[in-house]
């Protein structure tokens, strides 16, 4: 007898629907399973047949053919375990075939008959509510993720024996109840911008560029503070939309990285892979094209720790992401998109000993030895970075001030205020922050009078700017214009997203 189940497969972070056909049919005991299934969806057979014993129901001892349609669609994973499994009793007449018409299911088997959770639940929900699916049977333990998602029926279950219940027409299915999406305003107490002593112009850089999403570089000697200030961040980052949370933690739920406990990343993002990290890890690829810490930091941070210290072809691979906002993985075994709007911050040393330009410590590295540190950072990488800030040394008594500076909840304040004037300004562009805008969003909003354009064009000429490094001087000053409640970007404005690129010139 046949029986057909519709499951869902997911490549990237976009789904597609599979209809698996079990055919069941005299011969000699054997199953096979066609359709491109890759390793895990071959072995399924195995997990299936013994959780179907395990919950008391006859597995059939005949020859099982199971299609995977479409053919040419690979499918990778063990969410069709549960699918496969009501399948076989739907064909040998021991499930209501039609009690599923209509049902997506997704599954991992346990050999005793529990049904696992599965990754990638909720961007494969969000795929087959775009196509028009509205019912799903799901593991409990992807309850939480597919509770945020609005009309749809989704049903959790614990066990095979569950379903089979259902099917058998003895018991209904456990509906998820809808959860409303909450911003979580706590982040890490500990890293607040108070605790940091002097660093003004750092304190007023990160702001900057946090207010208008701009990639930013710390440089300076060691142990003057470039980690703490880096660490302060997370507890300034504008709140986080219901959508962007959904965009997050899409990626994470295929990462195999989502709490299931909260089933929603309702925090931005704070990445910090160490320096030996392979390009891959940063980038994403590998066997099953997972994201990498480039899209794992979409809508936050990603903090590179003493840049130098990444090999050359890792740092060079955050060129097109930086620029683009997404990173395109292409393999043999395929190829997928993945979103990686994050924002950079780097941090690094001047020279290998660390003191090159210090105000009190000695440089005792040759002029041959900085150039080959500084050049570790490519001239094009460099100039995807909007704020280059100097953080030096500071004195004992700025130390062991007992004054505190202003926290970061009054500074993530003003920040939010200008997110949302941002999010007004470029309500029908289809951007979200003054770092995303393109040529035309500039000559629309980044106008300038004669005086102001006659400094930055003075500025473009002396630092030998590019036009990118121009480019992104308007954007900053966009932001501090926006911070100062100016409509119109001003002089100082200008002079003040300048002197954030004083490095181009000296390093």
């Amino acid at each position: 007898m046949l029986a057909k189940i519709l499951g869902y497969t997911i490549i990237g972070l976009k789904g597609y629907p599979v209809e698996i056909e079990v055919d069941i049919n005299m011969g000699l005991p054997s199953c096979e399973i066609v359709g491109l299934p890759d390793t895990a969806v071959k072995e399924s057979k195995e997990r299936v047949r013994s959780a179907i014993k395990n919950s008391l129901r006859k597995y059939p001892s005949t020859k099982i053919t199971i299609n995977l349609a479409p053919a040419e669609l690979k499918k990778e994973g063990s969410a069709l375990d549960l699918p496969i499994a009501v399948g076989l009793l739907c064909a040998s007449t021991q499930l209501d075939r039609k009690l599923f018409d209509g049902y997506i299911i997704l599954g991992e088997l346990a050999l005793n008959g529990e049904v696992r959770g599965v990754k990638g639940t909720l961007p494969l929900l969000i795929s087959a509510k775009e196509m028009g699916y509205t019912k799903f049977i799901i593991p409990k333990e992807n309850e939480k993720e597919a509770s945020y998602i609005h009309g749809i029926d989704v049903y959790a279950v614990s066990s095979l024996t569950e379903v089979i219940e259902y099917g058998e027409g003895s018991a209904p299915l456990y509906k998820v109840e809808l959860a409303n999406y909450v911003e979580e305003s706590k982040v890490n107490t500990t890293a607040d911008l108070k605790y940091v002593k002097g660093q003004a112009s750092a304190k007023r850089a990160l702001e900057i560029a946090v207010a208008g999403n701009h990639n930013i570089l710390m440089v300076g000697p060691p142990g003057t503070g470039k980690t703490m200030l880096a660490r302060c961040v997370p507890s300034i980052m504008p709140d986080m939309t219901f959508d962007e949370a959904l965009e997050v933690t899409k990626i994470h739920s295929v990462a195999g990285a989502l709490d299931s406990d909260k089933g929603i990343i309702n925090c931005r993002p704070f990445r910090t892979p160490h320096h030996t990290s392979t390009t891959i890890s940063i980038t994403g690829g590998g066997a099953t094209l997972k994201p990498g810490e480039v899209s794992m930091a979409h809508n936050g941070v990603l903090f590179l720790d003493e840049m130098p210290e990444y090999t050359r072809h890792t740092l060079e691979s955050l060129r097109q992401p930086l620029e683009d906002k997404e990173i395109t993985i292409s393999r043999s075994t395929g190829s997928v998109k993945y979103p990686a709007n994050f924002m950079l911050v780097g941090s690094m040393n001047p020279c290998p000993c660390g003191n090159y330009g210090s105000k009190v410590l000695q440089c005792t590295c040759s002029e041959q030895a900085r150039r080959k540190y500084i050049s570790k950072i490519s001239g094009p990488l460099f100039d995807r970075i909007d704020l280059h800030i100097e953080v030096d040394n500071i004195e004992y008594k700025d130390l062991s001030s007992k004054e505190e500076g202003e926290s970061s909840a009054e500074v993530k304040k003003r920040i939010n205020f200008v997110r949302a004037i941002q999010k007004e300004r470029f309500l029908r562009d289809g951007i979200l922050t003054n770092s995303q805008m393109s040529e035309k969003h500039l000559r629309k909003y980044c106008k300038l009078t004669e005086d102001t354009e006659r400094v930055l064009e003075n500025a473009f000429n002396k630092l030998n700017l590019s036009p990118r490094a121009r480019s992104r001087i308007l954007k900053v000053a966009r932001t501090i214009a926006d911070l100062d409640g100016e409509e119109i970007i001003l002089k100082k404005h200008i002079l003040e997203a300048i002197g954030y690129r004083s490095l181009d010139r000296k390093l």
